[in-house]
């Protein structure tokens, strides 16, 4: 681990190859796992009050999904997440003509309907982010559905944090970003 301002970041981010097979794995992580995927606040007020622009990405089920359940689900501990179509698919997965699954918010996003890109936990996906009292703390997340990532990643030599840039950039400012290329850097010196 290494110290970037208030985060601690695991050495895999700098150590592991990562870059998304999308043809591979057909975009299983929008419907595999066991919860929806994590939102913060300002996300949860984005998606409310630009549901009716990104429900045109969404299925009727969907929809429905939503209406019963809500936009956004509060879980015990006070953190939010989207909610599941029958346990399994985040209600805002789109399907794709070609089989392929996307996020419904990132759609409406690159069509210039909203101004804001899919939730940031799946904009940092293979890194996982977790708040604590005195730090953050910033962690590769291994997958068995990314192996094609991986191997993509190896073969493009492209590290996860990399391939991740425009998500880190997002979520900690360019200045930290600039921080971590220089810790890579050094890294992979010795």
């Amino acid at each position: 681990m290494f110290k970037i301002d208030k985060t601690l970041v695991s050495e895999e981010i700098i150590e592991k190859n990562f870059y998304c097979n999308i043809s591979a794995c057909k975009g299983a992580c929008c419907i595999e796992g066991v919860a929806g995927a994590p939102l913060e606040k300002s996300e949860a007020k984005m998606i409310n009050d630009n549901f009716d622009k990104v429900s045109e990405y969404l299925s009727d089920n969907a929809k429905n999904a939503v209406k019963s359940k809500g936009k956004y689900i509060t879980l015990k501990d006070g953190n939010l997440e989207t909610p599941l179509l029958n346990n399994k698919a985040c209600v805002y997965v789109h399907y794709e003509s070609n089989g392929i699954l996307s996020c419904g918010i990132e759609k409406a996003y690159m069509d210039g309907k909203i101004n804001f890109n899919k939730p940031i936990s799946c904009h940092l996906y293979p890194i996982r982010i977790k708040e604590y009292s005195e730090f953050t703390a910033v962690n590769y997340h291994h997958w068995d559905i990314c192996f094609k990532a991986c191997s993509l990643g190896v073969e493009l030599k492209k590290p996860v944090f990399e391939f991740v840039k425009d998500a880190l950039v997002r979520k900690f400012g360019n200045e930290w970003y600039n921080s971590l290329e220089k810790i890579s850097k050094n890294f992979h010196k010795k």
